[in-house]
């Protein structure tokens, strides 16, 4: 199947089951190198094939271009080709093809476990800041390491008495540097969010908190002051850390709290104001990416104006419109003087 979208907006529309996230998903693979929906490569095969491959193409708003191969057959390795170079790892490619997704599954960012919320913020900033991601790749090395020696420790296994402390400054160290990147980015997305929140409940007031497993800090805290506090954490915590084999202060025991009104929105929130707050949040990802990188992202919407009223929705297209490249799928088929409309019917009649 060959697809290619307009300039602005283009809505996808078709029956369930027709195909239409399976075509998000491939661009996605070509953005990101994974599925949108976080299934295993495995998983996104047709049940009676044995590989798939993509071909993507894609130009940059400053006429560059990339194009993209994803090739996947059982039992072998995934390779990611770009301009005709094999990529590894494929986390060298994350950021080239900036991109936002929404899907209704991802409500889970907003009402469900913290892990969910983490993977979003650093979903978010690895495709702004090299670095950010680097240093995400590299704790999590350290942080198994970490474990697995804390794990020897309490079976009384020997080793020599410095490991763990090599392996704490490591952790504290970067543990500090993926902090303070955090704490940076949630003021200018914030902004982003509340505006946009505004433009579609304009009578709730929300605010999101970084809750760190430090305790208070603030975006100023220095990165030598963090690194120095994880340490003191560390050392304070070792003996419950050995008996439980888990290092138990970090990024990665850190959650975003989102609030309406004050009140926790995944306890409190209704079904509607979920989604809003969810759309609201990738809407506000796009202006961040906007701002920081010069360009703006690829947006792949999947199923977005389901459950919501026509004037919600409209409101939504009207942000849309501001946009860059959006794809949307819908069950129905939508209208508008900006939107692109075309079927599954249409396309796999192309196809054939």
């Amino acid at each position: 199947m060959t697809f290619e979208p307009g300039d602005g907006i283009t809505l996808i529309h078709g029956q369930n089951g027709s195909g239409k996230t399976s075509i998000l998903e491939g661009i996605h693979y070509c953005a990101l190198t994974k599925s949108q929906v976080s299934a295993t490569d495995g998983e996104c095969l047709r049940f009676t094939s044995d590989y798939f491959v993509l071909n993507g193409s894609f130009i940059s708003e400053t006429d560059v271009a990339t194009i993209v191969k994803v090739v996947y057959k059982k039992e072998k390795e995934k390779q990611v080709i770009v301009d005709n170079c094999e990529i590894k790892p494929f986390s060298r490619h994350i950021g080239r093809i900036p991109c936002i997704t929404f899907s209704p599954s991802e409500i889970v960012i907003v009402n469900g476990a913290p892990a969910e919320r983490r993977r979003f913020i650093d979903t978010l900033i690895s495709q702004t800041d090299r670095k950010y991601l680097d240093d995400l790749l590299a704790y999590r090395r350290v942080l198994h390491q970490r474990n697995a020696l804390l794990v020897q420790l309490y079976s009384g296994i020997n080793v020599h008495k410095d490991m763990l402390l090599l392996w704490t400054e490591n952790i504290s160290k970067l543990a500090a540097s993926i902090v303070a990147a955090r704490m940076r980015f949630l003021s200018p997305f914030f902004y982003h969010f509340q505006a946009l929140y505004g433009q579609l409940s304009s009578d709730e007031n929300p605010s999101i908190l970084y809750r760190c497993s430090l305790g208070t800090i603030t975006p100023d805290t220095p990165l030598e002051e963090l690194c120095a506090l994880f340490l003191a954490k560390y050392e304070e915590t070792r003996k419950q850390e050995i008996l439980r084999g888990q290092t138990l202060t970090g990024p990665h025991r850190d959650d975003l709290l989102f609030f309406l009104q004050g009140k926790e929105v995944k306890k409190y929130a209704s079904r509607g104001q979920l989604r809003t707050f969810l759309i609201s949040l990738k809407l506000a990802q796009y202006r961040f990416y906007q701002d920081t990188l010069g360009e703006k992202p690829l947006c792949l919407f999947d199923d977005m104006f389901s459950e919501l009223d026509a004037s919600r929705t409209a409101d939504i297209f009207s942000i849309l419109e501001t946009c860059g490249q959006t794809i949307i799928t819908s069950a129905e088929k939508k209208g508008g003087s900006t939107i692109s409309t075309i079927s599954m019917e249409s396309l796999k009649q192309s196809r054939e």
